[in-house]
């Protein structure tokens, strides 16, 4: 006996046939993208390209969607070459990206002023090529994640970036989450597929389990806070109509996050959003906020040694077993490390011998080490290692700035960062094309091209005051929100 049965109208949706669903979700997605165009976002037509490159990332690559959609890929595609298709896509989009970066006229030398970190970053992954045992395959990553911050700065170039990322949210979570929820409800041949533990989870749109948690991270805190943001507005019809759309799309991603099963995942967001809310308290000093994180990391740490929180919370959900098998994992990559210093290569270690060395020892088959900061040490070594606390540091210390200057973006921003830092932890979200990566440049990239507005210009009081009354959005070209 049900404690809770379905309503009728429940009960009848979730028994309709697949074909009937699938016309209902092309018929909600022809709708809600006809309202979006009739809002007429003060954007321009480039904002369709980080808009495809944030899609396949959060999605599946290209040659995939061919497959669903039963074409031919073209070409062999391989661990070490990967598909050509693919490369050409990502790549015609970098190509597009770059001109539209041209046209804008944007000063290259106040982007490499402003991004120390974020150069050196990219100047000893470059370095590391060379070291590689497949340099060639090393170099072809290494041009990939160029498309992270070439996105990121068509975005900051828009008239109004702030409505530009909002832009590019929605559109893409009105495809990601009703999608995921058709997939995995009616179509399970593509929703749903054995993870590297062998059980059968739910993946949606995307490639797996782990990948479906990350979206939901980081698109749910943005759309957290945009809810925040409307709710400021004054009160009107279209003020009502984006929080219904805004809380809709909050709890179809609060589905997808329990349907994917990502203890990090879930742990990553809840930490994101305390974060965001917490900061909006007044007792709160925004200007020690670094002595705070000093002190959350260490009672965090005496917890741990005290009483194995995060052991408890693990043994909670379910996932004693993966993490048991990922601190395996870690132990043999880190007694099998040959270049401890300066690494395999960028984004090398899991290729040919050693990846079969490491299959072997475990049938679950990783791909990488799933723990971001370990990633890092396999392939970049210490040096490596070290270069990206510097890179995470400088990161956390713009997020503090943006606190100041504008501290509604600022939340959010300081929100996304813990949620990445804590993600990484189990998963390995400092590489490739994943959305956690774009997310870390998308919240430490700065470009100065335009300058301060004159008003924020001649009341620097406004910053001096921001803990002393109602936060407020203070908009300054100088960080682009």
């Amino acid at each position: 006996m049900q404690l809770f049965p379905p309503q009728p109208f429940l009960a009848a949706l979730i028994g309709l046939p697949p074909p009937l669903m699938l016309i209902i979700t092309l018929g909600f997605l022809f709708y809600i993208f006809r309202r979006d165009f009739r809002e007429r976002p003060n954007v321009t037509w480039a904002i369709w390209l980080p808009t495809i490159w944030w899609f396949i990332i959060a999605s599946r690559p290209v040659t995939q969607w061919l497959s669903i959609l039963g074409l031919p890929a073209l070409g062999p595609t391989s661990v070490e070459e990967g598909s050509p298709v693919d490369a050409l896509c990502f790549f015609a989009l970098m190509a597009l990206g770059i001109y539209v970066l041209k046209r804008r006229q944007i000063g290259f030398s106040e982007i490499l002023r402003d991004n120390a970190w974020v150069l050196l970053f990219f100047a000893y992954c470059f370095i590391a090529v060379f070291w590689s045992d497949y340099p060639f395959t090393s170099s072809k990553r290494w041009l990939k994640i160029f498309g992270h911050p070439i996105m990121v700065l068509i975005l900051f170039t828009e008239p109004d970036p702030r409505v530009a990322l909002v832009t590019l949210m929605k559109r893409s979570s009105y495809v990601l989450f009703p999608v995921s929820v058709l997939w995995m409800k009616y179509y399970p041949s593509i929703g749903r597929k054995a993870d590297e533990w062998g059980m059968f989870t739910n993946i949606g749109i995307t490639g797996g389990k782990n990948e479906l948690g990350a979206v939901c991270v980081i698109i749910g805190l943005f759309l957290l806070w945009y809810f925040l943001q409307v709710w400021r507005r004054p009160k009107n019809l279209e003020r009502r109509h984006e929080l219904i759309l805004t809380g809709f799309l909050l709890l179809v991603i609060g589905y997808c996050l329990r349907k994917a099963h990502s203890s990090t995942s879930t742990i990553s967001f809840l930490l994101g959003v305390l974060v965001m809310l917490g900061l909006a308290m007044r007792f709160v000093n925004k200007r020690i906020i670094g002595l705070y994180a000093v002190i959350g990391v260490g009672i965090l740490a005496a917890a741990q040694v005290c009483f194995d929180w995060y052991g408890s919370i693990i043994e909670l959900s379910g996932h004693e077993s993966t993490i048991e098998g990922r601190g395996h994992l870690w132990e043999f990559l880190l007694a099998n490390d040959t270049s401890p210093i300066f690494g395999t290569g960028f984004e090398s270690y899991w290729l040919g011998d050693r990846m079969q060395n490491v299959w072997a020892e475990f049938r679950w088959l990783p791909n990488q080490a799933h723990n971001g900061y370990l990633e890092a040490y396999i392939n970049l070594g210490a040096v490596g290692l070290c270069i990206l606390i510097g890179l995470l540091v400088a990161a956390f210390w713009k997020c503090r700035q943006d606190l100041l200057m504008d501290f509604q973006w600022g939340r959010f921003t300081m929100g996304c960062f813990i949620a990445i830092l804590a993600h990484n932890w189990t998963e390995a979200g400092f590489k490739g094309l994943s959305v956690i990566f774009f997310s870390l440049f998308l919240i430490m990239l700065r470009y100065r091209g335009l300058q301060m507005s004159e008003e924020t210009a001649a009341a620097p009081e406004m910053i001096e005051s921001v803990e002393e009354q109602e936060p407020e959005l203070i908009y300054s070209s100088n960080y682009n929100w």
